[in-house]
């Protein structure tokens, strides 16, 4: 045993080192690498509690009680109060925690992508292969875990059904809604290009927890479409997951950017959407569904065109 601690120990140094974890601020952001953590919590997980933030991340509550003070008075965080337990307070970015977010989130991928550059395409796979090796053997074993998978016959009545039960609920949008996502489900499916578009299911022990849809608006354009994530599996990233699976489907499918429609009280989504590089670029305001809501379209570059990249001629 003791060779293995000394290994890991070593291992840890280097590690620690080779990501800068060592500065003054995590990757010179001016955040600890605690205080970073905490920001993405905040950042994936839908209006969380200080104590389900703690357990995550394994901190005193203390030490968590400081941080999220600095974060409030710094006004990068809100709390409110929980509805059902006027003791609880439910914790959320502010725009400008979003905005932190993303620097921190991008600063991280860019930090990560220097390290590996000078890596080949086998070496950066043996490399992912034993970080997951690495995780897989220290992570508790969950009872069962969330699984996406294609759709089977079924899922299109629930992913209407759902939709239509939970903007009810939670937005009062009427019958229209559910119409209109009855109608985007007819299109996807009537005539589907299975090598450019897709729908995801979110499983776990049988039940359905989420979804989501890629469709293809042009050769160049992809859109994201009919994300959903169950109230009961709301704070473990699956949100996230979904539309990171839709992305890198996008990439793989050879699409220029991915699109999508959402609105401004989708505050979890767009938020989801802004730590995955997606950029708001128009909104309006309508009554299609019942109440005024703000529409917005949000847009995502997957690669430059042609054009845009192109070097200009020179002078001779």
């Amino acid at each position: 045993m003791e060779p293995f601690i000394d290994r890991a120990r070593r291992f840890n140094r280097f590690y620690t080192r080779a990501i800068g974890m060592l500065g003054e601020g995590y990757l010179g952001s001016g955040f600890t690498l605690a205080e970073a953590r905490v920001i993405y919590e905040l950042a994936n997980r839908e209006a969380p509690t200080a104590r389900q933030i703690g357990a995550a991340l394994k901190l005193d509550p203390g030490y968590l009680s400081r941080i999220l003070k600095r974060l409030e008075a710094q006004g990068l965080m809100a709390r409110t109060r929980a509805e059902g337990d006027r003791r609880q307070h439910r914790l959320a970015l502010t725009a400008a925690g979003v905005e932190a977010f993303a620097g921190l989130d991008q600063g991280a991928r860019d930090s990560i992508a220097g390290l590996v550059a000078h890596l080949s395409p086998p070496a950066l796979e043996r490399l992912s292969q034993g970080m997951a090796e690495i995780e897989a053997l220290l992570s508790p074993k969950p009872s069962a875990q969330i699984g996406l998978r294609d759709r089977r016959p079924g899922d299109l009545g629930w992913v209407v059904e759902r939709h239509a039960r939970l903007y009810a609920q939670e937005y009062g949008w009427d019958a229209r809604f559910e119409t209109l996502v009855a109608r985007i489900v007819a299109e996807m499916t009537a005539a589907p290009e299975s090598s450019r578009e897709r729908c995801w299911i979110a499983e776990r022990d049988g039940q359905r927890l989420g979804c989501v849809f890629l469709a293809k608006d042009d050769a160049e354009t992809a859109r994201l479409r009919l994300l959903l994530v169950e109230p009961a599996a709301r704070g473990e990233g699956l949100g996230r997951r979904l539309v990171e699976a839709a992305v890198a489907f996008a990439r793989r499918a050879g699409y220029r950017e991915v699109v999508l429609w959402t609105h401004r009280e989708l505050h979890a989504a767009r938020r989801i959407y802004a730590g995955l590089g997606f950029r708001k670029t128009e909104e309006w305001q309508h009554h299609d569904f019942g109440p005024v809501s703000t529409g917005e379209t949000w847009r995502l570059v997957l690669r430059r065109a042609a054009f845009e990249t192109a070097e200009a001629p020179g002078d001779g």
